[in-house]
């Protein structure tokens, strides 16, 4: 896009051409007031639009040219009306350049200069509705100056706006995705872990059992990679994201992270996408929480889809086996849940349950939006 100051030589010559031609017709018809156009009318003509030239880089002096040479030509009483386009232009883009004492303080001397002209320059006595109209003139010039600026500014405040709201969502899904890959990395790490470790105790005395560890480690390491492809693409190239694990997947998740899993449901029905994604980021860290510190545990889900509120438990009958990466965790599985609960506006609770754990949720189901009624027919 190009530069408002590259089009500044173009103004100038509309602007020079303009008053010169009009100027001529003008002169014809002010063949009997005023007097003709000489070498020093076209230079004074010409003036003011040479000025605009370098009007956007010399603002207030370049204004002053192009003034002093209105006030001249008129003075000398050369033919009246197309040379006052230039003066206009500069009052009138001084506003919007933010310079308004200077163009309101120029539009006053240029005011008094017309009016008094008026008065002493001219042969005739001009009238109240001569000062009445050039008052006019120039107040309504300065008045619509500056209706444009306020609605420019107001233009740019809601472009600022709209550029923080972006931002602002921008760094909300940043802060998202960080915390989806860091609730997968853990889950799927953990596993893998937890199962690479099963296998290499059993591979000697019971192959067939370390078989389907290294056959979980290899699903889960699909996934992991799977989902970090995904996350890259979107801070890559803003690719569309596919579509977030949610609670039609827990059957999935249960199957392969190397635990005896029981998922209850009651009342299963379709969620809101955060109330979704959510409830199963719980359920995803609770169960990397047993495989990390209760292996051989059997662990219910208990999932309760009430009008307005979802609960869930995770609970599990505690170790069976030395934990293998007790030593190991990050100490924010706990924490990560409440954050993602209190999110939503619900709370999270997770402590010990006889000789096992558990961590219950309940998350608010905000309320679907009303239908819009129809119109009778």
């Amino acid at each position: 896009m190009r530069k408002s100051s590259e089009y500044a030589p173009l103004l100038g010559l509309v602007v020079a051409v303009a008053q010169v031609v009009m100027s001529q017709g003008a002169a014809y018809g002010q063949m009997d007031t005023r007097k003709p156009l000489d070498a020093l009318a076209y230079a004074l003509l010409l003036a003011g639009p040479a000025a605009l030239v370098v009007h956007r880089r010399f603002l207030v002096p370049s204004s002053v040219v192009v003034l002093a040479a209105t006030y001249a030509y008129t003075w000398l009483d050369y033919p009246l009306g197309p040379v006052y386009l230039a003066p206009t232009i500069v009052l009138f883009t001084l506003v919007l350049r933010g310079r308004r004492p200077a163009a309101w303080t120029l539009a006053a001397i240029t005011l008094v200069v017309f009016l008094a002209y008026g008065h002493l320059g001219s042969a005739r006595w001009p009238g109240l509705f001569h000062d009445l109209a050039i008052t006019a003139f120039i107040l309504l010039v300065m008045v619509v100056a500056e209706l444009v600026g306020i609605v420019r500014e107001r233009r740019a405040q809601q472009q600022r706006a709209a550029e923080e709201e972006a931002r602002r969502q921008a760094s909300e899904e940043r802060l998202t995705m960080a915390q989806e890959l860091h609730d997968v990395l853990a889950h799927n790490i953990s596993l893998i872990h937890v199962q690479a470790s099963t296998a290499l105790h059993l591979i000697d005395d019971n192959p067939d059992q370390a078989r389907t560890a290294l056959a979980t480690i290899k699903t889960a390491s699909k996934e992991v990679l799977g989902e970090l492809r995904s996350v890259l693409n979107v801070l890559r190239e803003g690719a569309p994201r596919s579509p977030t694990a949610g609670l039609d997947r827990i059957d999935e998740l249960a199957g392969r992270c190397g635990l005896d899993v029981t998922v209850r449901r009651e009342g299963a029905r379709p969620l809101p996408p955060q109330v979704d994604r959510a409830a199963y980021r719980i359920v995803q860290e609770s169960l990397t929480n047993v495989a990390r510190h209760a292996p051989g545990a059997r662990v219910t889900v208990r999932l309760e889809y009430g009008a307005s509120e979802l609960a869930l438990t995770v609970t599990d009958t505690g170790a069976t086996t030395a934990p293998v990466l007790s030593a190991h965790g990050s100490g924010n599985g706990i924490p990560g849940m409440r954050e993602r609960a209190s999110a939503l506006g619900g709370p999270l609770a997770a402590g010990p349950s006889g000789t096992g754990f558990q961590v219950s949720a309940r998350l608010p189901i905000p309320p679907l939006p009303d239908p819009t009624p129809s119109e009778d027919t």
